[in-house]
């Protein structure tokens, strides 16, 4: 014989409702924010970015002592036309690329194929009152250093006043994140899909260092690459990542590249 009674007995407990499973009740004095308007497009497309995208992230800390030199002595020549941390960044990572265009792609899922973009459409992560926007600055490659300075000068102050169009949110092909401005070292980012990659750099501060082997105070700062392990694997990633340190700490490099 069968007893039907455990059966009944677990059959009368009720079912919790999924969606209030671990909550805790809303109480009267909680700030509710509605997930609407620019919000809720950012969360769905890092949502979507961590739901589809293999990521992995690497990461090295470098002596950028020798790139702010580099940039001091550059904007002591041109005092007009001042060149930013951020542009040199880019100049750096668009040499990368242009060794490594493994990076500079996106999966397409549908058509089952990897496809590398010609031209860098370069994003820049920029905060804003409406919430983290990358404006995008389309054939970055074909500017030179001082016209990225102020391409992106003038994107970001767009971006950051709400005067952009929504194309040019639109349509990167990398993006370049700037999380040292907020007082951080380091970061794990999370891809802007449908890119493959992003370098994410942090705080620039002052910290001990081996140079010739002795101990010295330089400029250090940590660099981040979070990429598509289906673009590529761990050598390229890399070797980009290690393209990009080696022309920060040594900015001759970059010269001989471009």
């Amino acid at each position: 014989l069968v007893d039907a009674a455990p059966a009944a007995r677990l059959a009368a407990v009720p079912e919790a409702p999924a969606a209030h499973v671990g909550l805790a009740p809303t109480g009267a004095e909680d700030v509710v924010i509605p997930l609407t308007g620019i919000r809720k497009t950012i969360a769905d497309k890092l949502s979507r970015s961590r739901r589809e995208i293999p990521e992995v992230t690497i990461w090295v800390d470098v002596d950028a002592t020798a790139l702010l030199e580099t940039r001091a002595a550059i904007n002591a020549a041109s005092p007009d036309a001042p060149v930013s941390i951020l542009a040199l960044l880019a100049r750096i990572c668009l040499s990368g690329l242009r060794r490594f265009p493994q990076l500079n792609a996106h999966v397409d899922t549908e058509g089952q194929r990897i496809v590398q973009s010609a031209g860098v459409h370069l994003g820049i992560a920029a905060q804003t009152d409406r919430g983290l926007l990358v404006p995008v600055l389309r054939d970055a490659q074909r500017l030179t250093t001082r016209e990225l300075a102020a391409e992106l000068a003038a994107t970001t102050a767009a971006a950051r006043a709400g005067t952009l169009p929504p194309a040019r949110l639109t349509g990167g092909t990398f993006t370049l994140n700037n999380y040292g401005v907020f007082g951080v070292d380091g970061s794990t980012p999370i891809i802007n899909h449908p890119e493959a990659a992003l370098l994410g750099v942090g705080r620039i501060v002052d910290k001990p260092w081996v140079v010739d082997g002795q101990l010295a105070v330089r400029k250090v700062t940590q660099l981040s690459l979070t990429f598509d392990h289906r673009v590529c694997d761990g050598g390229v990633a890399g070797g980009f990542l290690r393209h990009v340190a080696d022309c920060v700490e040594q900015p001759a490099l970059l010269v001989a590249n471009v």
